[in-house]
């Protein structure tokens, strides 16, 4: 009998009840109604990680003199071992994403843990190999304007120097444009959209062999 998926959830937005909250909320309802199994990281109610302070912070402990991750990093990181698939919900601010989104992703995405450097050459080991992602990004810029101005920084950075430098594939990218013009119809439609997008997720997703991560 084939696993469920294990889909992770991360609301990148410190704002409590926003409109990505909406979305991620139709999306792991889907998601959970079609079989898959769902976890749900909140950034505007869940421990938001301390920048790092030391160089030490940036990768897991190698021996058993380096000290221990901090619990909620601790979790975190088991968050994304368990994960076949992660669903990214987050608002643009200034080009990019918000302050909390990248230090959950600065303490998450560990040398050892979501990479590992080669000890010769300039390559790398990527040990999220094997997972998926879906990315979804509100704006109040227009798209050409994301596109043109911004140079689509923000999926730019998320896509290609975070996921896929660790391995993860993205499956799926969505940019709701022009959030503070619309309607509340088009609110509306883009919740419904993103039940879609979950219940295509639960059925689509490739459970991974079932491994520990070992860190370097």
């Amino acid at each position: 009998m084939t696993s469920p998926a294990r889909i992770l959830v991360v609301i990148g937005s410190p704002i409590p009840d926003s409109l990505n909250h909406a979305l991620a909320e139709s999306y792991a309802e889907a998601a959970a109604a079609g079989g898959a199994e769902v976890r749900i990281v909140d950034l505007a109610q869940d421990a938001v990680p301390q920048h790092p302070s030391s160089r030490g912070e940036l990768r897991t402990p190698r021996t058993d003199d380096d000290p221990a991750l901090a619990d909620e990093v601790a979790a975190y990181t088991a968050d994304v071992a368990w994960a076949d698939h992660l669903v990214f919900f987050f608002p643009q601010w200034w080009g990019g994403y918000p302050a909390v989104l990248k230090a959950w992703i600065d303490r998450v995405f560990l040398s050892g843990f979501a990479f590992r450097y080669r000890e010769r050459g300039r390559f790398w080991d990527k040990l999220l190999t094997g997972r998926t992602a879906r990315i979804v990004m509100t704006m109040d810029s227009p798209g050409f304007w994301n596109a043109w101005v911004y140079r689509d920084a923000a999926i730019r950075q998320l896509r290609n120097a975070t996921l896929t430098y660790c391995g993860i594939r993205v499956r799926g990218v969505t940019r709701l444009s022009e959030v503070r013009h619309r309607a509340d119809a088009d609110r509306t439609r883009w919740v419904g959209g993103m039940a879609s997008f979950g219940a295509t997720d639960a059925e689509a997703v490739v459970p991974r062999v079932r491994d520990a991560l070992v860190p370097a």
